[in-house]
C-alpha cells in the first residue's frame, strides 16, 4: 500500500539543442506528461511493467528529431503547460520565447506544438496492431530488473481496471478529458485529427468513467507516473531455470546440427526432416467405442473423426509440415510448448474442411497440433499450431479449438461430450443457449471475448459429460480452452452455481491479462467479505489463480471489490505474484491489502486474509493489529503500510508479492 505523491518538475533553460542531443535536451516537465499520457492510453494486457518501457519508447519516438535535422521547441510541445517559461528554436535564428500558457475553461489546448505532440503520440497508439499487440515491438531492455510505478490506492487501481474495459479511442477520449481537461468538443478535434475511426462513439464510450467519481487527481496520481519508478528484481529463481534450460537446449540444437549436417541440406515446406514419421498409413487411430471402457479419458482415446479423415494427399501434407514447416508457415506455440517434429507415430483426431480451411488434428501424447490450409489455393499460407496436453483428463480432454474465424471459434468436443451450450459470464442470471454440433462432434460458432472493444460481454462454453457434470471452458487464444472453476483452492468446484456465476460475472474482464500464456485452470476464490468502516457496505477480497499446463508461469492476483460496483467491472488488483504458491492447493492462504477511501473523505488501511489466519496486522507508516482476517486501522493520507498475519498454528507469513 502506498500513498499519493506529488511531482514537481524544474524548469529547464530553453535552447537549441543538436540532433545528437535533441532528446536528453527535451523539457522535462513536457516528457512526464507526455509519457504519463501514453501509459494511460496504453492497453494494460501486457503488464505494467512493460507498459512503462512502451510509453517511453513511444514518447520518445513522438519527439524524435525529423529527418530535416529540426527538433521541434520546447514551447511547441507544451512549454509553458505548467506555467514555466517557454522557449523555441529555429534553423538559423532565435525564435521568440512565447508566454507561459494553460488550459483555458472549456478545454482549450495548452499550444499547438504541445496539441501536435499529442496527436502524433495518439496516432501511434491508436494504431491497429499488426501482429496482435498495441505496445511498441522495439523496447528498452533492463537486464535482471523490473521497473514499476509507485501503486496507489483503491481508487487508483479501480480507475485503471475501468480503462483496460474501455477500447483504445474510448481510453485516449477518457484520458483527453481527465489529464487534459478538453470538452466533448476539443476531444472530438483532438481524436479526429489523430485518426480515430469513430470520435462520437469514443466519447460515449467514455461516458462510463464519469470524472464525477474520477476525478482529474487521480489522473495525476503517482499511480500512472511512469517517470517514477520503483526498481525490482524478477523471479531469480525461474530465471535460473530458464538459463539452465537454454543451455541445455543450445546443447541439443549443436548435437542436431551435427547430426542432420549443415543448414540448407534440408527444411523447405513439404520436404520432411530425416527420419520423422510423414507416412499417412503410420497415424494412429483410436477404437471409435474406446473411449467408453477406457480407464483414463483423454485425447488419446478420441476416435479420428471428419469428412477427410482419409484423405491421405492432405494428411500427408500436414505431417510434412510438421516435420519440417519451411519459411511460409505461420507456426505457433502456447508458452512452454515444443515446435518440433513428433517422436513417433502421432494419432490423427480430425480432418475435415472448417470454414474456409481443411485442418487435421493431431496429438502425439503430450501436444496437440493443429494443421490448417486455405481451400482455395492460393489464398494464403498453411498455418501450425501447438498446444501442451501432458496429464489431460476428461474434463481438459473436453475440447479443442478447431477453427478461428471472423472473432468467432469452433470447437471439437470429445465423444463423452453430451450437451453443449453458450453462456456470457457477465449475465449470471441468463440462461444458456444451446450450441449446435455436426455429426463429427465440431459446433457451431461460438463468439470469441471481444479485444479492445470494452467488456460488455464474456462467451464461454458449458460442456456436460456422461457423468452429468457441467463444466464451464472459455477461451483464451489458443488451441486448448481454459477450465475456470471456484471456491477454495484446496476443493475447487466447477463455476455453474448462482455464488459462482456472481463471482465470475466480478472477474470474467480480468482474463484478457492471460490470452496465448498456456493456461489450463483458472479458479476465482472469494476468500474474505469484510464490513466497511463507517458502515460504507461490505466489500469481497477475492484471489484469482491461473495454473497453466507447463507448471511455471502460474499467475496469482488479490483483488479488492468495493461494495456498489456494477457488474462487468473487474475488482481492482492490489498484488500479484508470478509463480507463488499462494492461492493453490499447495498453500490454501493469501493476505493482501489496500489504502481505501470512505464516502466521507476518510483513509483507511485494511488488510484480509484467506485461510487459517489467528491474526492480522499491519506494519510501515500504519500500525495496528487484531483477530484475523479482517483488519481496517484508520492512516493518514498518503501513507504506506505493510499487512502480516499469524496462522493459526503461530506461523507469520506475509502480504502476497
Amino acid at each position: 500500500m502506498h500513498p499519493q505523491q506529488t511531482n514537481t518538475a524544474s524548469a529547464v533553460p530553453p535552447q537549441r539543442p543538436s540532433r545528437e542531443g535533441a532528446a536528453a535536451s527535451a523539457p522535462v516537465e513536457d516528457y512526464t506528461l507526455l509519457v504519463r499520457f501514453a501509459y494511460l492510453v496504453l492497453p494494460s494486457a501486457a503488464g505494467r511493467g512493460r507498459r512503462v518501457l512502451a510509453a517511453h519508447a513511444l514518447v520518445q519516438r513522438v519527439l524524435a528529431p525529423s529527418g530535416s535535422g529540426e527538433y521541434p521547441a520546447r514551447g511547441a510541445y507544451g512549454g509553458g503547460r505548467e506555467g514555466l517559461p517557454a522557449g523555441g528554436a529555429g534553423r538559423g535564428r532565435a525564435a521568440a520565447v512565447p508566454r507561459a500558457r494553460r488550459p483555458e475553461p472549456g478545454g482549450a489546448d495548452p499550444g499547438p506544438g504541445y496539441a501536435r505532440a499529442r496527436e502524433r503520440l495518439l496516432r501511434h497508439a491508436l494504431r491497429p496492431p499488426r501482429f496482435g499487440t498495441r505496445l511498441p515491438r522495439l523496447l528498452p531492455g533492463i537486464w535482471g530488473l523490473r521497473v514499476l510505478p509507485h501503486p496507489g490506492g483503491c481508487a487508483e487501481l479501480a480507475l485503471d481496471q475501468r480503462l483496460a474495459a474501455l477500447s483504445p479511442q474510448g481510453r485516449a477520449a477518457c484520458v483527453l478529458r481527465g489529464l487534459d481537461g478538453l470538452d466533448d468538443a476539443g476531444a472530438h478535434r483532438v481524436l479526429a485529427a489523430a485518426g480515430a475511426a469513430d470520435p462520437a462513439a469514443a466519447l460515449a464510450e467514455a461516458d462510463g468513467v464519469p470524472l464525477r467519481e474520477y476525478g482529474p487527481e487521480l489522473f495525476r496520481s503517482p499511480e500512472f507516473d511512469a517517470c517514477s519508478l520503483r526498481v525490482r528484481p524478477p523471479d531469480l529463481a525461474r530465471r535460473r531455470r530458464r538459463v539452465r534450460t537454454g543451455a541445455a537446449a543450445l546443447a541439443a540444437a549443436a548435437v542436431c546440427g551435427l547430426l542432420l549436417g549443415p543448414p540448407g541440406t534440408g527444411g523447405t515446406a513439404g520436404g520432411g526432416a530425416p527420419g520423422a514419421p510423414v507416412d499417412p498409413a503410420r497415424l494412429e487411430r483410436a477404437a471409435p467405442a474406446a473411449w467408453e471402457t477406457a480407464a483414463r479419458r483423454d485425447f488419446s482415446v478420441w476416435p479420428a473423426r471428419g469428412a477427410l479423415v482419409d484423405d491421405t494427399a492432405l494428411l500427408g501434407r500436414a505431417l510434412r509440415v510438421w516435420a519440417s514447416p519451411g519459411e511460409r508457415v505461420a507456426v505457433s506455440a502456447a508458452p512452454g510448448t515444443a515446435s518440433g517434429p513428433p517422436a513417433g507415430p502421432a494419432r490423427l483426431l480430425f480432418a475435415g474442411e472448417v470454414g474456409r480451411a481443411r485442418v487435421v488434428l493431431l496429438h502425439d501424447g503430450l501436444r496437440a497440433v493443429r494443421y490448417s490450409e486455405p481451400l482455395r489455393e492460393g489464398s494464403g499460407a498453411p498455418a501450425l499450431d501447438f498446444a501442451r496436453t501432458d496429464a489431460a483428463d476428461a474434463v481438459s480432454a473436453a475440447a479443442l479449438v478447431v477453427g478461428r474465424a471472423g472473432g468467432r471459434v469452433r470447437y471439437l468436443t470429445a465423444p463423452w461430450v453430451r450437451e453443449v451450450s453458450a453462456g456470457n459470464l457477465l449475465a449470471p442470471g441468463a440462461p444458456d443457449r444451446a450450441l449446435v454440433r455436426d455429426a463429427s462432434g465440431v459446433t457451431a460458432p461460438l463468439r470469441g471475448a471481444a479485444r479492445g472493444r470494452g467488456c460488455s460481454a464474456w462467451p464461454v462454453m458449458a460442456v456436460r459429460d456422461a457423468e452429468g457434470g457441467r463444466r464451464l471452458l472459455t477461451d483464451l487464444g489458443e488451441l486448448t480452452p481454459a477450465r475456470l472453476t471456484f471456491g477454495p483452492p484446496d476443493a475447487p468446484a466447477d463455476a455453474t452455481g448462482r455464488e459462482a456465476g456472481d463471482l465470475w460475472a466480478r472477474t470474467a474482464c480480468a482474463l484478457p491479462g492471460l490470452r496465448a500464456h498456456g493456461v489450463r485452470e483458472v479458479n476465482a476464490w472469494a476468500y474474505a467479505r469484510q464490513r466497511l468502516p463507517e458502515a460504507n457496505g461490505t466489500a469481497t477480497w477475492l484471489c484469482t489463480r491461473a495454473e497453466t499446463w507447463r507448471g511455471d508461469g502460474v499467475r496469482v492476483s488479490a483483488r479488492f471489490q468495493a461494495p456498489g460496483t456494477r457488474a462487468g467491472v473487474p475488482a481492482a488488483v492490489v498484488a500479484e505474484a508470478e509463480d507463488s504458491p499462494a492461492c493453490g492447493a499447495r498453500t490454501p492462504r493469501v493476505l493482501a491489502g489496500v489504502m481505501w477511501r470512505s464516502r466521507a473523505g476518510q483513509w483507511y488501511a485494511l488488510a484480509a486474509g484467506g485461510g487459517p489466519f489467528r491474526s492480522v496486522a499491519l506494519s510501515g507508516g500504519v500500525r495496528g493489529e487484531g483477530p484475523g482476517p479482517v483488519l481496517a486501522v484508520r492512516a493518514p493520507e498518503g501513507v504506506r503500510a505493510e499487512p502480516n498475519g499469524v496462522l493459526a498454528d503461530g506461523t507469520r507469513v506475509g502480504a502476497l508479492r
